[in-house]
């Protein structure tokens, strides 16, 4: 069993602690406003889940997964991360977090741009190219002919390893997407985003095998 924390409980974050809670992990969730805000959520979860601020969450994790606009970067707990194995699920855009020269050429990918706030984080890159609700109806076990794959992008072997074995028990297969400086791959807009899953249109979405996420990580351009 594997602590997780979260840093950010929307969707994306809410959608992979539901899961990891199916699958046995415990998880302490935070956002910005508060762990009183979240006391619904964890009543949901039960027991295997409950609410702290960011930096407890961030203490907490064995894992620690951060899905926050790409804008909350400077407010993030730098010290508790440190050495941790940390997942980041987050997308820039620019409608929501404002205008990022380096994100908008080459020179930058918002995973190296995390790596700013966070710098001693052990980042890997995940679950950030998935509609949470295709997250959330496409899960299946080991094995399954229909199990679907997530990119995955990191520059550290034993911390992807680690991230692989979480999402593979969460119900999903997983494609080495490359370093960290690869995953523009799979940022919004490119092929391995979104569609390979099926319409957002349709909540339950279409399984996506390993063919398929590679090919669409393949064919991306910048």
């Amino acid at each position: 069993m594997t602590t997780v924390g979260f840093i950010g409980s929307g969707n994306i974050g809410g959608a992979i602690a539901r899961l990891a809670v199916e699958a046995g992990h415990q998880v302490v969730l935070s956002n910005s406003r508060g762990p009183e805000t979240l006391a619904d959520t964890v009543a949901e979860l039960g027991p295997r889940a409950s609410a702290a601020t960011s930096r407890k969450a961030a203490e907490a994790g064995d894992i620690v997964v951060v899905a926050v606009p790409v804008s909350a970067f400077p407010g993030l707990p730098a010290a508790p991360l440190a050495g941790k194995t940390v997942i980041d699920t987050c997308n820039y855009g620019p409608e929501r977090d404002g205008r990022i020269p380096e994100l908008d050429g080459t020179s930058l990918t918002s995973s190296e741009l995390l790596l700013r706030y966070v710098p001693d984080a052990v980042l890997v890159k995940a679950f950030n190219n998935i509609f949470f609700e295709h997250l959330l109806s496409l899960a299946r076990p080991a094995g399954a002919a229909d199990r679907s794959y997530l990119p995955v992008a990191g520059d550290s072997a034993p911390a992807k390893e680690t991230v692989n074995e979480f999402i593979g028990s969460l119900g999903y297969g997983v494609v080495d997407a490359g370093p960290l400086a690869e995953g523009w791959r799979q940022a919004t807009g490119t092929p391995v985003w979104g569609t390979p899953y099926g319409p957002f249109s349709d909540e339950k979405g279409q399984p996506a095998g390993e063919d398929a996420i590679r090919a669409a990580l393949a064919t991306a351009t910048r």
